[in-house]
């Protein structure tokens, strides 16, 4: 028996699925259950009391993956008594009621505007022995304002708004996360503040569409102004942001990214097609002539900025000259990375009911063709970075096959990602210290540096992580920064939005 035993702290653990929205929001979850004394699962346990599912609905595979996985804890729960399962997020928002039909043995359902009822929903669910369902159609409060239990010591997400204004035809999340709602600068900034207190280095911005931060209040150019203002605090040496729209890409911000220091000169700029037929059926109000211009003032601006993207193959009606179209850009735009997608159809999305879905053959081969097109460009400019010398925010999870070659990994300013030999500091290198590297080989997703590090700087951030601390913001408000004591926890284990 793995429950909790009477008097002990009943113990949760939060599997998330999607985007970065769904990470941090899964943060917010961790930090909920532990103010209310619930305690994170160590990974011996068997299983733990409380198992809450964060979920995504952007793919079209998402239901089957929460429901296979649902059917192989139903008889987990049964074996423990008292055991509790929570099914959040945006597949819950989407599902509502029909989760707990087609899975009768889950306890609660919330969706994506009230994120802070869980902990009542669970006590209520156990003390009524009957399901709690609870979706909101509006945000309840902001979800920055709710405990956060960060997984990171040098690295946090910080929301700046949620919800989307746009209709991009393929796309359910506006209807799933409701219209933007904006978070005042102030309140932005105390957060980063509280973050940087404790030792955190880098933080990344996150909106579904961050560039158009600011329409709530009435400032076309408050993102820009969030950009600079990030620029000086005191200890924050990395700002990352993502995702901006293109229909909203100012010449304002390229020039905060290229005038303020701690700016990555990194950029996920959605493409989605290169096809302007195409683009106008998925109601993107930009063209590809549009999209290429901001990828050339970028690089006018910033020589070194490294572009990603995300694209969708297949969308409905595609022929293979507009195919050929979005591989012409790819090629011009020369991304340093990007995130592929076969179209995937979302009931409840107007591109679901198009004439012309397109044959899963045809979709699957030119996916293939795209991927070995980004392929031979990605690896083509990793290559330019043979030989030089790349500083490295060290990470914990990004090298997969580190404990293997006596490598540690983590991210250069421009995002890429960079594993690197430790030399004579093996051992003394700690996830959140700085080390500068040259780079030796390239691949087409990372970079190699097989020589000792040029330079090791160890940073508060290392120091959090090597006593086993994590932040935790316990609700960042405007004019109250106050953070609590950082918690003992287990090390950071290792989650759609493409807008």
């Amino acid at each position: 028996m793995t429950t909790a035993a009477a008097g002990s702290p009943r113990t949760y653990q939060v599997r998330t699925y999607g985007c970065q929205m769904n990470v941090h929001d899964s943060e917010r979850i961790s930090g909920l259950l532990e103010d209310a004394g619930y305690v994170r699962a160590a990974e011996s346990v068997e299983q733990p009391d409380v198992v809450v599912f964060n979920t995504c609905a952007v793919r079209e595979n998402a239901d089957n993956r929460l429901y296979g996985n649902l059917g192989h804890l139903r008889p987990v729960k049964t074996k423990h008594p008292g055991m509790q399962i929570a099914v959040g997020g945006c597949l819950a928002q989407k599902d509502r009621g029909e989760i707990v039909r087609k899975a009768p043995w889950v306890d609660v359902v919330f969706g994506t505007h009230n994120i802070g009822s869980l902990p009542a929903l669970l006590d209520r669910a156990r003390h009524n022995a009957a399901a709690e369902v609870e979706i909101l159609e509006s945000l309840e409060v902001f979800p920055s304002t709710l405990p956060t239990r960060r997984e990171s010591t040098y690295a946090g997400w910080v929301s700046i708004s949620v919800g989307c204004n746009n209709t991009c035809t393929f796309c359910i999340v506006p209807s799933l996360r409701g219209k933007e709602k904006d978070r005042r600068p102030g309140d932005v900034l105390s957060e980063v503040r509280a973050l940087v207190a404790e030792g955190v280095l880098e933080v990344t911005l996150l909106g579904q569409n961050v560039n158009s931060y600011g329409v709530e209040f009435g400032d076309r150019y408050a993102f820009g102004k969030l950009l600079r203002a990030c620029g000086d605090v005191d200890g924050l040496e990395r700002v990352r942001f993502t995702s901006p729209h293109p229909k909203d890409f100012t010449d304002d911000v390229i020039a905060a990214m290229a005038e303020t220091p701690n700016v990555c000169h990194s950029l996920h700029m959605p493409l989605q097609s290169g096809s302007d037929e195409v683009l106008r059926a998925m109601r993107r109000s930009y063209r590809s002539e549009k999209y290429l211009g901001i990828i050339s003032k970028v690089r006018a601006a910033m020589p070194d900025a490294a572009i990603t993207t995300d694209i969708i193959v297949g969308f409905p009606g595609e022929t293979e000259a507009d195919f050929q179209q979005t591989l012409d850009v790819v090629r011009e735009a020369r991304f340093s990375s990007a995130f592929t997608f076969q179209y995937s159809k979302r009931p409840g999305t107007p591109a679901a009911t198009m004439v012309e879905q397109l044959p899963k053959q045809v979709v699957q081969e030119r996916y293939e063709r795209l991927i070995a097109c980004v392929e031979e460009i990605t690896w083509a400019e990793n290559k330019k970075l043979v030989g030089e010398t790349v500083e490295v925010l060290v990470a914990v999870g990004e090298g997969r096959k580190d404990e293997r070659t006596g490598r540690m990994s983590g991210r250069a300013r421009d995002g890429r990602l960079v594993h690197f030999a430790t030399g004579d500091l093996a051992g003394r290198i700690r996830p959140g210290d700085i080390v500068h590297t040259t780079v030796t080989y390239a691949a087409p997703h990372h970079l190699n540096a097989d020589g000792a590090p040029v330079a090791h700087r160890r940073t508060r951030a290392g120091d959090a992580a090597e006593a086993g601390r994590a932040p935790r913001t316990p609700g960042v408000l405007l004019g109250l920064p106050t953070v609590g004591a950082p918690a003992e926890s287990p090390a950071p284990t290792g989650g759609c939005a493409a807008h």
